[in-house]
């Protein structure tokens, strides 16, 4: 998922385009601005994602088991 939404900034997202242009100033290859990239989408779809909240004891049953 990351590399489709990458590779759609790269042609239509005029900050992706400013970004890549300013890696290429640094000498920097496509492939490694593809790659740090990749790295930014992931970390921002990992923040959304619902996270599971771990308690200090077990939860308790509700149903009794017969």
């Amino acid at each position: 998922m990351p590399h489709t939404i990458v590779r759609g900034g790269l042609k239509y997202a005029r900050h992706t385009q400013e970004y890549i242009a300013r890696r290429t100033a640094e000498s920097m290859a496509e492939k490694d601005i593809v790659r740090c990239l990749k790295r930014f989408v992931a970390r921002q779809i990992y923040r959304h994602l619902p996270h599971m909240i771990r308690t200090p004891e077990p939860l308790r049953q509700t149903a009794e088991r017969l």
